[in-house]
């Protein structure tokens, strides 16, 4: 891989943005940029051939440098939170952009910066980076084009949502599985991800007599995860850590578990080490909602006392912003406003925002068919038995995003748009209900801009001596 492919981008670019001879990236018309500049520039990002990707990533990282769009971390806002210095009186929406990532992300933006919203988190998870086919990298790299088309600047919280310790895997072999995560964590850290929630709830055994003994693979487990994490959080950066002590879609999380959870957290992690900022508790959710025979969604009754309690032991006893909720996207709409009320540190939302693509008025009948008949063909193992086909498409058709990426970013601008407008009037709400509005100063205030520059070398990108470099600033 050569400088070629990055010579070649910024011709594309005409002029929007420059390289000087230093390998300074500057940016002498953000208003050209910000039209079709960027969008050229994402496109490469994620489906260009040779290097261009590499290059195309590496000039996305330094133009969030230098417009002030940085990668950061919650764990500063949190801690406050914990301590009483951030009032409770807003929840955090933590989104999954699973489709359409660029559109997405753009109404995310689009949504946030007339409310003045800060405090709100990106985030992609273990099992949906292949589902998806979104690698860490690829995925800021695409969050930063759509901060950079609409015009933010601040923080952006960006986060390893459920990496997850497979129990199944687990048992067999431990330290493989363990190894697994530990890359993952590795590879999102250099992408940017100064954002990490550890999922071993997995290896919650409920046979032991002791809630101890219950949770104590979870919180060792947890706890290593840690350590490997603080050692190597970049210079400044103190990664968000969160814990989970209950699966999603299982039994409701108890002060018991709570307790036996954070105490044996912090008996296995090193003296003096900073540990989790919140923690991720069981209420009655689950991951996309329960599909009924024919297709449409049951409801769902959470605990809110659950959430109120467990959040102020954890603030109290632990120093921690409060309880973290998934599964959440799929509610009515009435119960948002109750995750504020009962004080929830953060909320994740994902599915709602998959099923607003997928049943838009305007997404196209054939794509939708061919990605189905994918899914009934890649995926028939999957369908339980007693599980009608429409039950099975729900809860399967996340896994038709990666294979049909391209004809998703490839649809016409009238649909994107169409489909961006609903996104945004759906996460507009999402924040008004969720009170994140005006939190844009507080964000910046404990998510600092910690400058960190990266070479073209950290992109694979070979300027060894033989490079002529010369010419990039022309």
């Amino acid at each position: 891989m050569s400088l070629k492919a990055l010579k070649n981008l910024l011709v594309k670019l005409e002029g929007a943005v420059t390289v000087s001879d230093d390998g300074k990236v500057l940016v002498p018309d953000e208003e050209k940029l910000r039209g079709a500049a960027v969008d050229t520039v994402v496109q490469e990002a994620v489906f260009g051939d040779s290097g261009t990707p590499a290059a195309a990533r590496w000039l996305l990282w330094e133009l969030g440098q230098v417009l002030g769009i940085y990668p950061a971390s919650i764990h500063g806002l949190y801690i406050a939170r914990g301590r009483g210095e951030v009032p409770l009186n807003f929840t955090v929406p933590a989104i999954n952009l699973r489709a359409m990532t660029y559109d997405s992300a753009r109404s995310v933006f689009r949504a946030a910066l007339p409310r003045k919203v800060g405090a709100m988190i990106f985030e992609v998870a273990r099992s949906e980076i292949g589902y998806t086919d979104q690698r860490p990298d690829e995925y800021l790299s695409v969050v930063m084009a759509a901060a950079i088309k609409e015009g933010y600047r601040g923080p952006l919280f960006v986060q390893g949502d459920h990496f997850q310790v497979s129990a199944k895997k687990f048992k067999a072999d431990p330290k493989a599985e363990v190894q697994a995560v530990s890359d993952l964590v590795d590879e999102s850290i250099k992408a940017g991800f100064y954002n990490i929630d550890i999922d071993t709830s997995t290896l919650v055994d409920l046979s032991p007599p002791t809630v101890d003994e219950q949770q104590r693979n979870n919180y060792e487990v947890c706890a290593s995860l840690t350590e490997f994490i603080r050692e190597r959080e970049p210079k400044g950066v103190t990664v968000s850590v969160g814990g989970e002590i209950g699966e999603i879609g299982e039994k409701n999380s108890d002060e018991t578990e709570l307790r036996a959870f954070m105490d044996g957290y912090y008996r296995s992690l090193p003296k003096e080490m900073t540990g989790l900022s919140k923690i991720s508790i069981q209420t009655g959710t689950s991951h996309g909602g329960v599909p009924l025979p024919d297709g449409t969604l049951a409801q769902v009754k959470i605990d809110f006392n659950v959430i109120k309690e467990l959040s102020k032991v954890s603030r109290e006893a632990y120093g921690m912003a409060g309880a973290v909720q998934h599964g959440a996207s799929t509610l009515p709409d009435e119960a948002f406003n109750q995750f504020v009320q009962n004080e929830a540190a953060e909320v994740h939302l994902a599915t709602g925002f998959q099923n607003i693509v997928y049943d838009h008025e305007v997404f196209p009948a054939e794509l939708r068919q061919r990605m189905y008949e994918h899914i009934k063909t890649a995926h028939s193992n999957e369908q339980k038995e007693g599980q009608t086909e429409e039950q099975f498409i729900y809860k399967t058709r996340k896994k038709g995003l990666g294979p049909f990426k391209s004809d998703l970013w490839g649809l016409a601008e009238d649909v994107r748009g169409a489909i961006r407008t609903s996104l945004e009037e759906k996460v507009g709400f999402l924040f008004d209900q969720l009170n994140a509005g005006n939190t844009i100063d507080v964000a910046v205030r404990y998510g600092p801009h910690i400058e960190i520059h990266k070479s073209l070398e950290d992109y694979g990108v070979d300027v060894g001596p033989a490079e002529d470099t010369s010419d990039l600033a022309d």
